[in-house]
């Protein structure tokens, strides 16, 4: 398969470097060891889509004919619906505490503007089996509720969050904070100048934000909530939990019970259809929708005081999302963790913690240093070839982790099984699974995942030097490398420091990629807690969550520094 694999990408990459004006006669002129590197890192990172595009070729299988008659329907409508469902939820929980915390004054304004962002600390798995436990028997509230309620059966409002639908609600309480952000940042660029041109012809506040602020910001909340639909698409803990049958659950399925590689490759490459589909759509949204504020016209947006009823009305709107979101299930947590006691704190759990730290160190390392290479290749050498490659090497973090998991480990099992053949016949040693079998499969497929997560950053680093300086300190006679360690890392201190923290939260947090890839007995705190909570061991989870959510607080921290710049 793997000679199949790189004859494709061959091909493939020929047809990249005609788009790109280039042949394989020009390459050894244009480029140079940085620049190779940097093509070598994107060609890895791209293996798993390979690997999915061929694996779609392949033979048919008995048990897909089996799944395409049976469960494959559902799984399209199931993730649709989701889609759609999480879309129009976080769309209507993200943009309404949007504006009016950047167009109005009211109590509490200060605190929802960096509180709406917390729920982002908190996986969707963790706040699904949350949800469910606050409403199992026995609870908490449902003792409340039957005080209050003689003979309501609360096990009626668990049932309806353990569904399809109730999977859309709890999910948006957590995704809506990517529209909430990008859609904040983008009221407060808007002029005050167009929107009182507005309010001078007659339009009230909701006019106004229908008719004017909201299309001008449609780009920007259009890529907030592409990102909540890779999420939605990429999720498996929550609807796992919930026992709602989608794309990610069909590949575990498909990969573990079935046996099936076949199967789970041609699952992948349909989930890969929705996720390139919504990548097309975000691009063509972006690229149709231009808007620019005449610069001699701009003025900063007034926030505008609002009467009795308006201020409460505004206070409740942005409570809600960060109440049910994150306050709510982070003291249910709190709660489970003081009954479980410091029984908990054993060896495992302190192995569980070494795993996850030690992972998620490893692949920030990676990621942080694959990513340096590429930007600064495209720095030295701006040439056509590495800016594309540059984009390409962004997929990763479109794509589900699961597919990124099934891409990566057949072909390392393809390895392992030549590198085994290999030491038998000529040193009579066995490697087993060398690759496939270790956290080499892992930290690989994590750096593949998240490398945009640091990619990002550093770009928006090296753009804010002054170029001066490399051709100052090359015109000296220092070479790249020495420059880049002399000159560039110590100004690009506090961007490394960042993009390395955001990589190690979202390497802490990830479980599909670990569930499908980790070796036998080896848990992290992500897979714990899942065990955990599908064993319905809620108060045993509990400090294993907190743990995640408190780490993961600290991006969220710097996000909120960030977009708190162009506010208040």
């Amino acid at each position: 398969m793997i000679t199949i694999i790189f004859s494709k990408a061959l091909k493939i990459w020929e047809t990249s470097l005609v788009f790109c004006k280039l042949s394989f006669r020009d390459l050894p002129r244009m480029l140079n060891s940085w620049s190779i590197l940097a093509l070598v890192i994107v060609s890895l990172t791209i293996l798993p889509l390979l690997v999915i595009g061929i694996g779609i070729l392949t033979p048919q299988t008995e048990i897909w004919r089996h799944l395409t008659n049976t469960v494959l329907p559902v799984y399209v409508w199931n993730s649709a619906l989701l889609m759609v469902g999480v879309g129009a939820l976080t769309l209507i929980l993200g943009l309404a505490p949007a504006w009016l915390v950047s167009a109005y004054d009211f109590p509490g304004r200060r605190i929802f503007e960096w509180g709406l962002v917390l729920p982002l600390a908190i996986p969707t798995y963790i706040i699904a089996y949350t949800y469910a436990g606050i409403f199992e028997y026995g609870s908490t509230l449902s003792v409340v509720i039957d005080a209050i309620l003689p003979g309501f059966e609360i096990w009626h409002i668990r049932s309806a969050i353990m569904s399809r639908e109730g999977a859309m609600v709890i999910m948006s309480l957590v995704l809506y904070p990517y529209v909430y952000v990008i859609a904040r940042s983008s009221f407060m660029r808007q002029s005050e100048t167009v929107l009182e041109t507005a309010r001078s012809l007659g339009r009230g506040p909701w006019s106004t934000f229908f008719k004017v602020a909201l299309p001008m910001s449609r780009p920007a909340v259009v890529g907030g909530l592409t990102l909540v639909l890779m999420e939605v698409l990429n999720e498996y803990g929550a609807v796992k939990y919930f026992g709602v049958p989608t794309f990610t659950t069909g590949i575990f399925r498909a990969w573990f019970p079935l046996n099936d590689p076949v199967s789970a490759m041609r699952l992948s490459g349909i989930l890969l259809i929705f996720v390139f589909s919504l990548i097309i759509f975000e691009r063509a949204q972006r690229g149709r929708a231009r808007f620019d504020n005449n610069p001699r016209g701009y003025r900063t947006t007034k926030r505008r005081k609002l009467g009795k009823q308006g201020k409460w009305l505004s206070t409740i709107t942005c409570l809600l999302p960060l109440a049910l979101g994150f306050l709510i299930p982070f003291l249910q947590l709190i709660k489970w963790a003081t009954q479980s006691g410091l029984r908990i704190l054993d060896a495992r759990f302190i192995q569980l913690t070494l795993n996850s730290f030690s992972l998620a160190i490893t692949a920030a390392f990676l990621a942080v240093f694959a990513a340096l290479i590429i930007t600064y290749a495209v720095r030295l050498k701006p040439i056509p070839i590495l800016r594309v490659a540059s984009k390409v090497a962004l997929l990763g973090y479109s794509i589900p982790g699961a597919v990124i998991a099934v891409g990566v480990f057949i072909p390392l099992v393809w390895i392992d099984s030549r590198l085994d053949t290999f030491m038998r016949s000529y040193f009579q040693i066995t490697t087993g699974l060398f690759f496939s079998g270790t956290l080499v499969a892992l930290v690989f497929a994590y750096t593949i995942r998240f490398l945009a997560v640091a990619l990002s950053p550093l770009d928006s680093g090296f753009k804010n030097l002054c170029g001066n300086l490399d051709d100052t300190s090359r015109s000296l006679g220092v070479p790249p490398l020495k420059t880049l360690w002399k000159v560039d890392l110590p100004l690009l201190r506090g961007t490394l420091l960042s993009a390395s923290l955001l990589v190690f939260v979202d390497v802490l947090k990830e479980l599909p990629i670990t569930l499908i890839l980790r070796p036998f007995n080896f848990d992290t705190l992500a897979t714990r807690t899942f065990q955990l909570a599908s064993n319905e061991q809620l108060i045993q989870s509990a400090i294993p969550a907190l743990l995640i959510i408190t780490v993961s607080l600290l991006p969220v921290i710097v996000l909120n520094q960030l977009i708190g710049k162009g506010g208040s």
